[in-house]
């Protein structure tokens, strides 16, 4: 069930698991909301990469990349993924890039 996220003045429609219902209602402050929940401070460039290749990846194939695939695209190590994304690249990174939830994640 779909419900609301109220966020710096931004209202987020987001499914049960807090995933974004619209790939297309993603914005700069649904990034602020994420990485509070996340406790994450501060986004570095590796951060944004992860999340730019999330994008670039579901905008070309409509779905998010397998880790396998999110770690050769980005040249990162799995582990270093789940550094900068404690709650680990499905549920963190992909919710933070706007992703709807990947099949698969738990």
């Amino acid at each position: 069930m779909a419900t609301n996220v109220e966020f710096q003045g931004k209202t987020f429609v987001v499914d049960e698991d807090g995933f974004l219902e619209d790939f297309n209602t993603y914005t700069a402050e649904w990034v602020d909301y994420c990485k509070k929940e996340e406790g994450i401070e501060t986004l570095s460039d590796e951060h944004w990469q992860v999340i730019n290749v999330l994008q670039d990846y579901y905008k070309k194939n409509g779905i998010a990349p397998m880790v396998r695939v999110l770690s050769k695209l980005t040249g990162f190590k799995l582990k270093h993924i789940y550094e900068l994304f404690p709650s680990g690249p499905g549920k963190g990174a992909c919710k933070m890039a706007g992703l709807p939830k990947p099949t698969g994640c738990v």
